[in-house]
Order: structure tokens, then sequence, then C-alpha cells
């Protein structure tokens, strides 16, 4: 592949960014946080690897922060999951910024606390 190449006007570096601060999309309208990435992710996976393991780990994470948020949804009855509701948002938000920097630089990185469903 020429990394001079284009996805959807973006350089590589710059797409993979972008499907790491589209989760963020959900701040504006909910669930779009979750929809955005995936079809980010799967209309250009095939045309480099990079995007296949940005987007990958970015579904992990997604997935992982949902389980968390059902959990944290249930306990909300004993408070506690409105503590971890507020974590969870935070450590969302910091996450993607964290990942989308390494992206731009050309670095994969693995979210923590994400369960790895998509290898």
């Amino acid at each position: 592949m020429n990394s001079n190449e284009e996805y959807w006007g973006m350089p590589l570096n710059t797409y993979c960014m972008a499907i790491h601060l589209s989760q963020l999309a959900s701040i504006v309208i909910p669930g779009l946080g979750f929809v955005l990435p995936v079809i980010l992710w799967i209309a250009n996976k095939d045309k480099h690897d990079a995007i296949d393991m940005h987007g990958k780990v970015t579904i992990n994470w997604l997935i992982s922060l949902f389980i968390y948020s059902v959990i944290c949804g249930i306990l909300v009855v004993i408070f506690i999951g409105i503590i971890g509701l507020g974590i969870l948002a935070l450590l969302n938000l910091i996450f993607a910024i964290v990942a989308a920097i390494k992206a731009n630089n050309g670095q994969v990185w693995v979210y923590p606390f994400s369960i790895r469903f998509l290898k």
C-alpha cells in the first residue's frame, strides 16, 4: 500500500485517529459514538492493516464499555453505580484522546480494561 493513500479524504494516521475520536459523537447524539466507529472501521478495514487494528481495539473497548455500563447501571440502586458511570464516562474521554494521539503518531494503543472480543 502507498503510505500517501487517503481514506475518505484523510491520510492514514488521521483516518485512524478519527476512528478513535468518533466514539465521542455520543456526547452529541446518543448511540452515534458506537455506530460511527463501526462504519469507519468496516468501510476501509480491508484496505489497510492499520485501519483494521485501530478499528478492532476501538470496537473491543466500546463493547467492554457497554458491559461495564450495564453493570454500573444495575449498581445504581446501591449508589456505587452512579460513581462507576461517572468514572466510565471520564475514562472513555481520556482513552479516546490518548488512542487518537497515538494513532496520529502511527501507533496502536490498546485501551486498558478492554476485553478482547475481536483479535
